[in-house]
C-alpha cells in the first residue's frame, strides 16, 4: 500500500482490551458486569489524505490491508474488515464529516484470548475518527456505535460490556455496569499482595460465535417461559431463583440451567463488589472459583483446557481464585496469586499443562487500566 511509505500520523490514539472479574454472559441478559481496561491494547495511527471519500487501513500486526471507498460500505467477507466497515456504516448515519484517512493499526492484543480485542479495534477506530474529524460523538455514543457495528457487520449478538469497559476505564478501578440502564460506578480494586495473572490457554474452539448466539437464544427460551407465570419480566435481569424455581417443570433442563447461571451470576457480581469494598481477598477468589464451576457445568462455555487449569490453580494455597473470562471455549484464565508465587505457579502451570495438552502457556500480568484516548 503506497501510504505506507511516508506515513507519519496526525494522531496516535490507545485502545485497550479488558478483563472481566466477574459476570459473563450477563450483560446481554441486562444484568451487571465487573470489568476493567487492561494495559495491552490496539494503537491507531491516523492521517487525512486529502481525498473526499478514499481510506486505507493497514494492520501492521498481520501485514494487511484494504482500501475502503466510504461511499460504497458494505460487508465484506473477510471478518475482521468488518468490524471496521461496520464502525464507518454506523458514524455515516450520525454525520457526513468523515472525509479520506489513512490508518495503520497495531495490536499487542493476543487474538482469541478473550480478552475483547474486537471492541479494542471498534472503539479505537471510532474514537481516533471523532477526534481528527471533530465529529462530536460522546463517549457513550462511541460504545453503542461500535456494539451495533459488531451486531450489524460481524453478526455476533454481543452485549455493550466490551464496548463499555474498552472507553470508560479509569486506572486502579473496575466498573460496575448495570447493563439495562446503563449505570455505572467504578469501584476502586485493590489486591495488594495479590496479582492478577492470565494464563492464556492458546486455544480457541470455534465454537464460540455460533454458541454464543445459541446461549443468547437460550436465555430468551427461559424468559418466554417465565412470562407466561411473571408478565413484567423482561429479561433475567429480573428473574430471581424463587420465580425460576416456579417455571422450573416448563423448561427442557438445559434452558433451566442457562437461567440458574445467569441469575446467580448476577448476585455474584453484587457480591463481589461487597467484597472488594470489604477488601475480603478470600471472598474474591471464592467467588471466582464458584463462577467457574456455573461457567463449566450450567453455562457449558469452558472447554477441557481451561477446566484443567482452573482445577489445577486449586492446589495452590497461594492462589485465591481463579475462573476462564471471556466469551468462552478457550481464551484465559484469570487468576489471583500471590505476588511471592507468581513464578512458581506459572511454571508449575505451564509444566503441568504441557504434559497434559502438549501446548505451551502464555501468561502475563493484568493491571486495571484506563480507556481508549489519545496518546
Amino acid at each position: 500500500m503506497q501510504f505506507l511509505e511516508n506515513f507519519k500520523p496526525e494522531l496516535v490514539i490507545s485502545s485497550p482490551g479488558r478483563i472481566n472479574l466477574i459476570g459473563e454472559h450477563t450483560d446481554y441478559n441486562m444484568g451487571y458486569v465487573l470489568p476493567t481496561a487492561i494495559e495491552k491494547n490496539i494503537t491507531f495511527g491516523f492521517k487525512k489524505n486529502g481525498s473526499d471519500n478514499q481510506c486505507h487501513v493497514y494492520s501492521k500486526t498481520y501485514d494487511t490491508g484494504f482500501e475502503i471507498d466510504l461511499n460504497k460500505i458494505a460487508v465484506s467477507k473477510v471478518e475482521w474488515e468488518n468490524y471496521i466497515l461496520g464502525v464507518l456504516n454506523e458514524i455515516s448515519k450520525r454525520t457526513d464529516k468523515v472525509r479520506g484517512f489513512d490508518c495503520i493499526v497495531e495490536s499487542n492484543l493476543p487474538t482469541g484470548s478473550g480478552l475483547s480485542s474486537s471492541a479494542a479495534l471498534e472503539c479505537g477506530l471510532a474514537f481516533g475518527l471523532n477526534e481528527i474529524f471533530d465529529l462530536g460523538l460522546s463517549k457513550i455514543e462511541i460504545v453503542q456505535l461500535s456494539q451495533t457495528a459488531e451486531h450489524t457487520y460481524v453478526g455476533t449478538q454481543c452485549g455493550i460490556m466490551d464496548q463499555f469497559a474498552s472507553v470508560m476505564s479509569e486506572p486502579g478501578n473496575v466498573i460496575l455496569l448495570d447493563c439495562r440502564s446503563l449505570d455505572y460506578k467504578h469501584i476502586p480494586i485493590d489486591l495488594n499482595p495479590y496479582k492478577i495473572i492470565l494464563l492464556n490457554t492458546k486455544v480457541s474452539h470455534n465454537l464460540a460465535s455460533s454458541e454464543y448466539n445459541t446461549r443468547k437464544q437460550e436465555c430468551e427460551q427461559g424468559v418466554a417461559v417465565i412470562q407466561k407465570e411473571y408478565p413484567n419480566v423482561k429479561s433475567l435481569r429480573d428473574v430471581d431463583k424463587e420465580m425460576l424455581l416456579a417455571s422450573k417443570e416448563n423448561m427442557s433442563p438445559i434452558v433451566y440451567n442457562r437461567c440458574s447461571f445467569i441469575v446467580k451470576e448476577n448476585d455474584r457480581v453484587l457480591e463481589m463488589v461487597e467484597a472488594l469494598k470489604q477488601n475480603d481477598l478470600k471472598a474474591v477468589g471464592q467467588i471466582l472459583y464458584k463462577a467457574h464451576d456455573g461457567i463449566s457445568k450450567e453455562y457449558e462455555v469452558s472447554c477441557p483446557e481451561s477446566d484443567f487449569l482452573v482445577d489445577f490453580s486449586k492446589d495452590n494455597n497461594r492462589v485465591l481464585g481463579a475462573r476462564q473470562t471471556g466469551g468462552g471455549f478457550g481464551g484465559c484464565t484469570l487468576n489471583i496469586v500471590h505476588e511471592s508465587a507468581v513464578g512458581d505457579f506459572v511454571s508449575e502451570a505451564t509444566k503441568a499443562y504441557k504434559d497434559k495438552f502438549d501446548i505451551t502457556l502464555e501468561a502475563f500480568e493484568v493491571r486495571p487500566s484506563g480507556g481508549t484516548s489519545a496518546i
